[in-house]
C-alpha cells in the first residue's frame, strides 16, 4: 500500500531531463551604475564609464548632451573662480566705493542692488547664442566636436597625442 501511495504522489513530481533551464544575463553592464545595462550610445566619448542612468542618451542627440555637460562645467569653473577671486581681493579697478569690503557672500547682493550683475547676464547670453550657434552645426554634421571652439592660444593642444588629447578632454 506504501509503495502505491509514493507511485502515485511521483506522478505529479517534475520530470528530470538532465539539463537545466538557463536564463540569459549577459548583457553588458555599467560601470558606473553595475546594477543598470550599459547605455549603447555612449561608447566611443571620453570618459565614458556608463552612466547615463535615466538614458536621455536614447532619445537626445549625445552630440548635444556633450555639449550641455562641457558647458555646464565651465560655468560651474567660472562661477567657482569668481566667489574665491572675491575673498582673495582680486578686483577690477576702479572700483566704484559701493563695492568696498564686500566679500563672496555679501558681493551677490550688492551687486544686483547695484544692477552689475545685468552686465554678467548679458556677455553670458551672448555667449550662449554664439554656443547655439556652433551647437546648431554640430549636429548638422559639420565634424565639430561637442565643446570645441578652436580656440588654443597658448598651444596647449599642440604637438599632442591623441591620447594626450584625451586626457585633457577628460580633465575638463
Amino acid at each position: 500500500a506504501a509503495l502505491s501511495l509514493l507511485a502515485s504522489a511521483s506522478a505529479f513530481a517534475p520530470a528530470q531531463t538532465g539539463s537545466r533551464a538557463a536564463t540569459s544575463l549577459a548583457a553588458e553592464k555599467s560601470t558606473a551604475l553595475p546594477f543598470l545595462p550599459y547605455p549603447e550610445n555612449l561608447k566611443g566619448y571620453v570618459g565614458d564609464v556608463g552612466f547615463d542612468p535615466f538614458r536621455f542618451s536614447d532619445f537626445v542627440p549625445m552630440d548635444f548632451l556633450r555639449e550641455a555637460e562641457l558647458k555646464h562645467g565651465r560655468i560651474c569653473m567660472m562661477a567657482w573662480l569668481g566667489f574665491c577671486a572675491v575673498d582673495c581681493g582680486l578686483r577690477v579697478y576702479p572700483l566704484p566705493e559701493a563695492y568696498e569690503g564686500l566679500t563672496s557672500v555679501t558681493a551677490h547682493d550688492a551687486l544686483v542692488e547695484y544692477g552689475a550683475l545685468g552686465q554678467m547676464f548679458l556677455w553670458f547670453g551672448l555667449a550662449e547664442v554664439i554656443g547655439t550657434v556652433a551647437l546648431m552645426q554640430t549636429l548638422g554634421g559639420s565634424g565639430r566636436e561637442p565643446g570645441d571652439y578652436g580656440l588654443d592660444p597658448v598651444g596647449f593642444l599642440t604637438d599632442k597625442s591623441e591620447e594626450e588629447v584625451n586626457r585633457m578632454k577628460l580633465r575638463e
